[in-house]
């Protein structure tokens, strides 16, 4: 049996901490977030720290100016609500999508807490390509950032049958490459700046300050990173606390060709080659 190999046209894919539309300067301006990402071009952006404008008459609704603004769809899940005003993740896109999952995560708190951690997934489409693509913002404290970062790669997200190959798991984990949540994640998924044409990985927080890699996009074994890196220019700078991290990917597809013609390969894969096998 054969097997012959292509790759479609390639994407781009952004997550970007907009810190409440939030700049250094102190200036609150989703209009200059809304530079930022035009002027990377993406297809997809996974946004974190949303914040969306007060529901009484005459407020904008932020969030959806922005996506309005760069001519994309929006999906948003908040994740804090307060006197009539929401804050969360989202995604936005080019290219059909569709909503399949916006849930929170694991809380090892017994109280109520103020911000629930969730995650987005949507599916899109790219030249007829379907591409699962999954958001998330994770806890500050560890020990329930490990119980989130294994949901996050266990059968209720990117390991569910429906999330097949190719999909691609980005936002803020707040979690550096020597930390254990990293490594739950990246022990099962390839982390796209580990393709960084430019050299080493670099870090995404702070602006001011860059020490820490806390923005990540992993993907699953039939995205091929063309290349993974923050974006640090004067704009991006100032605009939020973080930098935003673009990847540019591609798009694997695999078939059998066999004496009775061709046959397309297994999908929903979790992992890449080298690595254990994802439970449904």
């Amino acid at each position: 049996m054969k097997h012959s190999h292509h790759q479609g046209r390639p994407f781009r894919i952004l997550t970007y901490n907009v810190h409440r539309w939030l700049g250094t300067d102190r200036k609150i301006s989703p209009g200059r977030i809304a530079e930022v990402i035009a002027d990377c071009e993406p297809d997809i952006v996974a946004l974190q720290e949303v914040r969306v404008g007060r529901t009484s008459a005459g407020e904008v609704d932020q969030a959806a100016n922005v996506a309005d603004r760069l001519g994309m769809g929006l999906h948003f899940q908040p994740t804090i609500r307060i006197l009539g005003e929401q804050y969360g993740i989202a995604i936005l896109t080019r290219h059909p999508a569709r909503l399949v999952k916006s849930e929170r995560l694991p809380t090892q708190s017994t109280r109520p807490s103020f911000e629930k951690r969730s995650a987005l997934w949507v599916c899109t489409e790219i030249d007829g390509q379907k591409i699962n693509v999954i958001n998330a913002h994770l806890s500050l404290r560890s020990g329930e950032r490990r119980t989130q970062a294994a949901a996050l790669v266990g059968p209720e997200w990117m390991g569910h049958r429906d999330c097949a190959d190719p999909a691609i798991l980005l936002g803020d984990f707040n979690a550096p490459p020597y930390s254990r949540s990293y490594r739950i994640i990246a022990d099962r998924l390839r982390d796209a700046q580990l393709s960084n044409s430019h050299g080493e990985p670099q870090p995404t927080f702070h602006t001011r300050a860059p020490v820490l890699r806390l923005d990540h996009v992993f993907v699953t074994k039939s995205v091929h990173v063309v290349n993974a890196a923050p974006v640090r220019n004067s704009l991006t700078r100032v605009a939020s606390d973080h930098f935003p991290l673009l990847a540019e990917l591609r798009v694997r597809h695999h078939a059998r060709v066999s004496a009775s013609g061709p046959k397309e390969a297994h999908e929903g894969e979790l992992l890449s080659s080298g690595h254990g096998k994802a439970t449904d």
